[in-house]
């Protein structure tokens, strides 16, 4: 008995270091399973708590049917006012108590626009069924699409089972994948990068996201669940999207993205423990963006490198040429910590000879290279998307001509390193023989 007591107590002090060290990890100690902070422009992750953890996602899946409806507009295979009639299904869906929706009518004819707004304002999961048909046939061919979408915007460890994000037994009996009862996942870092695409491709997507209300057809004015919206219940400076999201697996989530000052941030809270409280954590990581984050110059445009100047060059009139970096590079970083980054140099090799030299001619402006920043710490600077280095790099090309030399001045060349090679052989065998 009293082994096993001194186990349990033992066990018990090792439980609640490990406790301590998680929370000490957190710096914001966000209050939800999940959540993570990105800049908006260039998709560098500036906070994130277990962000790679699947979790259900809820109606924050909607965003991707957002993205495939806009997507479809600007292909010309959609058309805001084209009409789409409601089934008995989704009608049936429209009516089914406890879930959010707007009242569609079985027959009758609703446009795109409208069921768009539905879903985007108010979640309206039928409405979000009804695009799914319009834009795939049937739901099942729509989430099929919708996850085969995930993997061309390079989203990882998502399976989405429907379009709507409910529970599969909500569907009234019509689940169109997977079990009975499963529901979508993702990662928070899945749903940001979602987020940063759409953003990035269909900016047009906050001019729906950010209205307040929806006054539907029917006559009354549905709420947007976005409650951090200036006209709303816990408003926040500058919060215009994006979705939020709930069911007993899932808990309370919400993707919201934030501008003030021409900065835009993008936060995820999933699986917090109320309405209000993931409001509440996304004010915690928004006001912890405004405040230590600033978009700064780091590399200015036509910056020269100390150490590298210039390039030599061979067969040219000169035998080097000046470079320099073509535009500004500019990233958002952490108040105080603009020193802690030091521009680096790439030269393209494709373009340098073995003894590392560029062959003339050379033209003002051309490509030698590109221009990043790195952290002098040595510190990894994350960002959402594989290529998102590339958001801090630009090319770095020649500040000025450099013209072939004419053959007689290569042939002199040629000949004075003959001579030059030849001397300087002799005078090595001479020196050896003393």
């Amino acid at each position: 008995m009293f082994f096993a007591t001194l186990i349990l107590t033992i066990a018990t002090v090792f439980s609640g270091f490990t406790m301590k060290a998680e929370a000490a990890d957190d710096q914001l100690g966000i209050e939800a399973e999940a959540a993570i902070l990105v800049d908006a422009e260039s998709g560098k992750v500036l906070y994130e708590k277990n962000s790679d953890v699947v979790l259900g996602v809820a109606s924050m899946s909607k965003m991707m049917t957002e993205y495939m409806v806009l997507e479809a507009i600007k292909k010309g295979k959609l058309q805001w006012d084209q009409k789409v009639k409601i089934n008995e299904y989704v009608h049936k869906l429209s009516a089914a108590p406890e879930l959010s929706n707007v009242g569609l009518t079985q027959g009758e004819d609703y446009t795109v626009k409208e069921l768009y707004q539905a879903m985007a304002i108010h979640s309206g999961n039928a409405a979000t069924v009804a695009l799914a048909e319009v834009l795939s046939g049937t739901e099942k061919n729509h989430v099929e699409k919708m996850n085969k979408k995930a993997a061309e915007l390079g989203l990882k460890d998502v399976k989405f089972v429907n379009s709507t994000g409910l529970n599969n037994k909500d569907l009234l009996g019509k689940h169109p994948a997977g079990n009975p009862d499963e529901e979508n996942v993702m990662t928070a870092r899945s749903l940001a990068k979602l987020a940063y695409r759409l953003l990035k491709d269909y900016p047009e997507v906050l001019e729906t996201a950010s209205m307040p209300s929806l006054k539907f057809r029917d006559g009354r004015e549905y709420k947007n669940f976005n409650w951090m919206l200036p006209e709303l219940i816990f408003p926040y400076d500058g919060v215009d999207g994006l979705k939020t999201g709930s069911t007993d697996f899932a808990g309370y989530g919400f993707t919201a993205t934030a501008m003030r000052n021409g900065q835009r941030y993008i936060s995820v809270v999933m699986k917090a423990d109320s309405k209000d409280s993931r409001f509440a954590e996304t004010r915690k990581i928004l006001d912890y963006a405004f405040n230590n984050f600033t978009k700064e110059e780091l590399v200015k445009k036509n910056y020269q490198l100390k150490s590298k100047k210039t390039i030599p060059v061979t067969k040219g009139k000169e035998d080097k040429v000046k470079i320099h970096s073509k535009d500004s590079i500019t990233m958002a970083v952490k108040n105080g910590e603009k020193d802690q980054y030091v521009p680096v140099l790439v030269l393209d090799k494709k373009k340098l000879n073995e003894n590392g030299e560029l062959t003339a001619p050379i033209k003002k402006g051309e490509q030698v290279g590109y221009m990043t920043v790195k952290s002098k710490k040595g510190d990894n600077i994350s960002f959402l998307t594989e290529d998102g280095q590339k958001e801090i790099q630009v090319p770095v090309v020649a500040a000025e001509s450099v013209e072939k030399a004419n053959w007689f001045v290569l042939m002199m060349r040629g000949i004075g390193g003959f001579f030059g090679d030849l001397f300087g052989g002799i005078a090595d065998s001479v020196k050896g023989l003393f």
